[in-house]
């Protein structure tokens, strides 16, 4: 089922995410929904306050960037109660656009590479570490858990420059190919 995305603006985007229990009712549904939604709205990443959940849920799929980034080939996650436990000092900068900032992409400095602990669709645990691409994608989505938008690491400059769009988006005045949530 296709699950209306909130937009920038909206207090569950700033609102920070709890962890899930064991017996989190209608897991395997929701994540099958989130990845629906994600796909349909031609994103790579989606984290749970992104479809108006407080929880510390998010899908990745890069499959669909394997040609510009080989380390995305077949990567396609589940993280659950995900924490960050550290991260590379050293950062690359990439454009990044956001599911809930519509028709926004800006340059943003990630670490290179993040140690996650985590579990998996199963709700098994892992603690791993990405690099590249990945890496950026799962610092974004964790952001969302956080209550951050990838606008906020925006230089003050940029932000200036794009007030005036995020106040469009917040206010409900922009218009999208998938069901969103003013």
């Amino acid at each position: 089922m296709i699950l209306p995305i909130y937009l920038y603006g909206h207090p569950i985007l700033r609102k920070g995410t709890k962890d899930i229990s064991p017996d989190y009712p209608h897991l395997k549904e929701l994540l099958a929904n989130m990845f629906e939604t994600m796909y349909k709205a031609e994103g790579v990443g989606f984290a749970a306050p992104q479809v108006g959940l407080s929880d510390r849920i998010v899908v990745v799929d890069l499959s669909s960037l394997a040609k510009d980034y080989p380390e995305c080939e077949g990567f396609k996650r589940v993280f659950i109660n995900a924490r960050i436990l550290e991260k590379s000092d050293e950062t690359t900068v990439l454009e990044e656009g956001c599911l809930s900032v519509p028709d926004i992409h800006e340059k943003i400095s990630r670490s290179n590479w993040v140690r996650l602990q985590y579990l998996d669709e199963h709700l098994q645990p892992h603690e791993d570490v990405f690099e590249g691409y990945p890496a950026r994608c799962i610092q974004h989505e964790y952001d969302h858990l956080e209550g951050i938008v990838f606008t906020d690491h925006a230089s003050g400059l940029r932000k200036q420059m794009i007030s005036s769009k995020l106040n469009r988006i917040r206010d409900g005045r922009v218009n999208c190919s998938y069901k969103v949530k003013k």
